[in-house]
């Protein structure tokens, strides 16, 4: 099967309101790999984007949409479940502060209760620029000007514990820290991770679940990962394959690793409606 729907790396995954799975990877072959509850392929698409990497499921109305990002295409893309292009979006370049499109790398969207998104810049300036639901440019915040520094903003999610004011909550990779911000940009938290790398951050129930690329990395690129399940106050409370989280008497959280060989390089992850994890690895032998 590996050699008829390969995978590469495994930089995506998301489950549907069906129970299915689809994985996004960067073989051209088939980017998109549809999967059974059960693991079997039942679909599979997509040949142009070779740097494919982030991927979010959304609910418009009463059908759920894709959005995926493309490191080497500098683009972001929309499409139905089945592969349809909906749009993209390309360099923002009204802002001024990129000089070309190779310098815009867009890792993940994050996307708002009213439609409206934003685009984390993690491989190439570290902006994250919002778009309106009608898909216009509504402004940019971060970047190196801004206090966000370079490999920071990896993945991240909607930051909706209090409806009435909600936020993005972002993943920062190789800083060891979760960022929190508002919708303007202004910084409200710096969850610690320390030992981690922090690639995605999703939500189930009432429990977060990041995805650790490796505990010593980037220094070390063999080392192995895990995964942090966080309480709703953002507070780690157990580590798959990983030390049990430590919390000194002021409160402050040692560092972690992985102490169990389980995973790989953990990228993304996601929890399906029967809560049951799925892990989607880099760089872990296709």
């Amino acid at each position: 099967a590996g050699s008829e729907s390969p995978v590469k790396n495994c930089h995506g995954i998301v489950s549907t309101r069906d129970g299915n799975i689809i994985l996004l990877t960067d073989h051209t072959k088939n980017n998109f790999i549809v999967y059974s509850p059960a693991g079997k392929v039942i679909h599979k698409w997509g040949t142009a984007w070779p740097g494919a990497h982030g991927l979010s499921i959304v609910t418009e109305g009463d059908r759920e949409v894709l959005y995926f990002t493309d490191l080497s295409c500098h683009r972001v893309f929309k499409c139905t479940l089945s592969g349809e292009l909906l749009g993209e979006w390309g360099w923002p370049e009204q802002t001024g502060s990129y000089t070309k499109e190779d310098e815009y790398k867009p890792s993940w969207t994050i996307h708002a209760s009213d439609g409206s998104f934003f685009v984390l810049d993690g491989y190439g300036l570290d902006y994250i620029i919002h778009y309106g639901a009608d898909g216009k440019f509504v402004r940019q915040f971060g970047g190196a000007a801004g206090g966000i520094v370079h490999w920071g903003p990896h993945g991240g999610m909607l930051d909706d514990r209090n409806p009435a004011n909600p936020g993005l909550l972002i993943a920062m990779s190789d800083q060891q820290h979760l960022l929190q911000l508002d919708f303007a940009g202004e910084k409200r938290g710096l969850p610690p991770l320390p030992g981690g790398n922090p690639r995605q951050i999703r939500r189930h129930g009432l429990n977060y679940f990041i995805a650790h690329l490796g505990d010593n990395w980037p220094k070390d690129q063999n080392c192995r990962g895990f995964v942090s399940v966080l309480d709703g106050n953002l507070r780690v409370i157990s580590n798959i394959a990983g030390t049990a989280p430590c919390y000194s008497d002021s409160g402050i959280l040692q560092p972690m690793k992985h102490d169990q060989d389980v995973f790989q390089h953990p990228h993304d992850l996601c929890v399906d409606k029967d809560s049951s994890l799925y892990v989607a690895q880099f760089a872990s032998g296709n």
